[in-house]
């Protein structure tokens, strides 16, 4: 992957992002409970815990793909107006979404939605084929590439969004080591040129590569925050401590 430069990012944030009380019901079952949450300007947030702890969930209420059942979600920064929120922050999935065109297309399709215009959607779709090394594939069905080149292509297209704030939903979890290498050095990028980093991730290793700090989730409850070395050298929660251990966490 070559060397990227620092995006155009605007110096007035969006952030902090301040979650008060948030809570998520679906069909009756409580899958997030009364959760307090901070995110400052800067690091790289690293979501763990057992499957069905809440992380996709958190991210996706987050990101405004989601609503609460109960509590606010409020981007208290300066630059915090409803276009801004929406145009400067990204979330690459698990399984990235492809539309039925070109890898180049996506990246242009995702600039036109959000109102860049046409001559600046083609310089900046090409620039971020070129740094995420697909320029072979750039012409190529999106949905025929293998997971690895989806995985590039889905932050290739974050790349040219020039978002503030990435999410990123367990972006390794089906990727050989060759890909997953190449998505923990873009991220390592991302963070690098500014952007936030909120990702969530079962590999312990990984997260000791590349969180700041992490935030430990269990049946939807926040059980522990804390910087990457404290988490792994002193839980302070019982349940921690058996995930890092690779015990069963109930």
């Amino acid at each position: 992957m070559n060397r990227m430069e620092t995006p155009d990012i605007d110096t007035t944030s969006l952030l902090p992002l301040e979650l008060a009380g948030v809570s998520f019901r679906h069909r009756g079952q409580t899958l997030l409970e009364r959760l307090d949450l901070r995110l400052e300007r800067n690091g790289k947030t690293l979501l763990m815990g057992p499957n069905g702890a809440g992380k996709s969930l958190l991210m996706r209420i987050c990101h405004g793909l989601l609503r609460p059942s109960t509590g606010t979600v409020r981007w208290t920064g300066k630059g915090a107006s409803g276009d801004a929120i929406r145009r400067r922050q990204a979330m690459v999935f698990q399984r990235p979404v492809m539309l039925r065109r070109s890898a180049l297309a996506n990246v242009r399709y995702a600039l036109a939605v959000q109102g860049v215009p046409r001559g600046e959607r083609r310089s900046r779709a090409d620039e971020a084929i070129e740094r995420f090394g697909l320029e072979s594939i750039a012409h190529r069905p999106a949905r025929v590439l293998s997971g690895g080149e989806q995985q590039r292509l889905a932050l290739a297209r974050a790349w040219a969004l020039r978002p503030e704030i990435l999410f990123m939903d367990e972006p390794t979890s089906a990727l050989d080591p060759a890909a997953m290498n190449a998505v923990e050095e873009a991220v390592q990028t991302f963070h690098a040129q500014g952007t936030r980093i909120v990702m969530s991730s079962h590999d312990l290793g990984q997260a000791r590569r590349l969180a700041d700090e992490v935030i430990f989730l269990v049946n939807g409850r926040l059980m522990e925050r804390a910087p990457v070395t404290a988490f792994f050298e002193q839980p302070r929660s019982r349940e921690a401590a058996a995930f890092i251990r690779g015990d069963l966490v109930w």
